[in-house]
């Protein structure tokens, strides 16, 4: 195959694009290199660019067909293979929703109000799911009272109670993950553009979502090994379980049980329990699905050790279309960031840091804390660069080179973090 440089009046459907006149990053194409599949995609093209670089067969090529066949494979193969870090990218730089809120508080400012709420979150979640294990009746008035205050905080910098979204014990985890999704539906939810009323209502389906899960064996619940086809019927249960006890409980709102009914329906139809697809799930349904779902997997569970915040987004975007509303996903990528609160990251001047606060302007510039020097010795005391500022030692601008997985170098990325344990 050869390169061919070609007007973008003249382009048409089935030409296989592999360079623009302009960086890829300027541009609202996910992939660098595809094909053209529509006339949509085509006008896009015209909007950007004045000419691309098209792949065209060479004519007087004397090679079997099964090779040329075999090119193009690899061609494609290659394409597939992009990079988490480039895909990631293209969906975080597009144009964003016009936001609704503008931070009305700083990550230090807000911390302490969101450490007192999330100790009395934390409580709260503790007892409720202790009176729905003894058969007793859910405090909702508690509930609506402390979502209330999360979601005040999350209005005022959804940074702050996003970082206590990073403390996690495996042996707590039924009462975490809810107050960890409790926090990342908000925090979607003002991305979203949602009101206080809507945000209120979120975040008691969100925080509740899982509370028929006391209503299953603790042994199938907290089972490292894969369940057998009785266990997964009994652990799908919880979804029942939750919705009968939300509703017999005065006082929860109709969209907020929503949450729990189809926090585990999947887009194409395949997830349970009523096997709704596309719109039948609802928004509070998707957005329910895909909080949890990304919560589950980037956390260690009694049987499989959580991946990256980075790597899970990169996941969810493969899975769009076929678990969730693709739309969607791109905004909770944009909500997050592809370098959410907590990642570890290696910069463009070698040296190591935890990612402690997002910049909702210019999403691949964050705050870090440092932790590990080019030569990987530890940073001597506590530094923190906002990277929009921070320079390599050459002066050219100081960039993410790479998220690492957790763990790596003995990094507690909590220990970086504006929270402690006893958080």
């Amino acid at each position: 195959m050869t390169k061919k440089k070609i007007n973008v009046q003249d382009l048409k459907v089935g030409m296989y694009v592999r360079e623009l006149d302009r960086p890829w990053r300027e541009t609202p194409f996910l992939f660098q290199g595809f094909e053209i599949r529509d006339e949509d995609e085509i006008r896009e093209l015209r909007r950007y660019c004045q000419y691309v670089l098209i792949d065209t067969p060479e004519l007087h090529q004397k090679t079997h067909p099964r090779t040329q066949v075999e090119k193009v494979i690899a061609v494609k193969q290659l394409q597939r293979k992009q990079t988490e870090r480039d895909i990631l990218i293209k969906v975080s730089t597009q144009p964003h929703l016009k936001p609704t809120y503008r931070d009305k508080s700083t990550l230090e400012q807000e911390i302490g109000v969101a450490r007192e709420i999330h100790h009395e979150t934390r409580e709260l979640v503790y007892t409720l799911l202790e009176d729905v294990r003894l058969g007793k009746n859910i405090n909702s008035l508690g509930a609506k009272k402390v979502v209330g205050e999360m979601v005040e905080s999350v209005i005022r910098n959804p940074d702050a109670l996003t970082t206590f979204a990073q403390l996690k014990k495996k042996d707590e985890y039924t009462a975490q993950h809810s107050m960890r999704v409790c926090i990342l539906a908000l925090s979607f939810g003002r991305h979203l553009g949602f009101d206080h009323n809507e945000l209120n209502l979120l975040g008691i389906g969100a925080l509740l979502h899982d509370i028929g899960k006391m209503k299953v064996p603790s042994e199938i619940l907290n089972k490292p090994g894969v369940l057998n086809e009785y266990e997964y019927t009994q652990m799908k249960s919880h979804v029942p379980h939750g919705v009968a006890i939300l509703e017999k409980t005065p006082g929860i709102p109709r969209p907020a049980i929503e949450v729990a009914r189809c926090h585990h329906e999947r887009y194409a139809g395949s997830g349970y329990i009523g096997g709704l697809k596309g719109d039948q799930i609802g928004l509070y349904g998707m957005i329910g699905g895909i909080v949890d779902c990304y919560d589950a997997i980037s956390s260690d569970r009694a049987y499989h050790t959580g991946m990256s915040a980075h790597a899970a987004l990169k996941k969810m975007y493969e899975w769009r279309h076929r678990d969730f509303h693709p739309g969607l996903v791109e905004q909770f990528i944009q909500c997050m960031g592809i370098y959410p609160i907590g990642s570890v990251v290696e910069l463009n001047t070698g040296e190591i840091g935890v990612v402690v606060t997002m910049n909702r302007v210019r999403r691949l510039k964050p705050r870090v804390a440092l932790v590990l020097q080019p030569d990987f010795d530890p940073v001597q005391c506590s530094t923190t660069v906002d990277l929009k500022d921070y320079k390599t030692r050459d002066g050219r601008p100081c960039e993410i080179d790479r998220v690492l997985e957790p763990g790596i170098y003995g990094i507690n990325p909590v220990n970086y973090l504006s929270v402690s344990t006893a958080a």
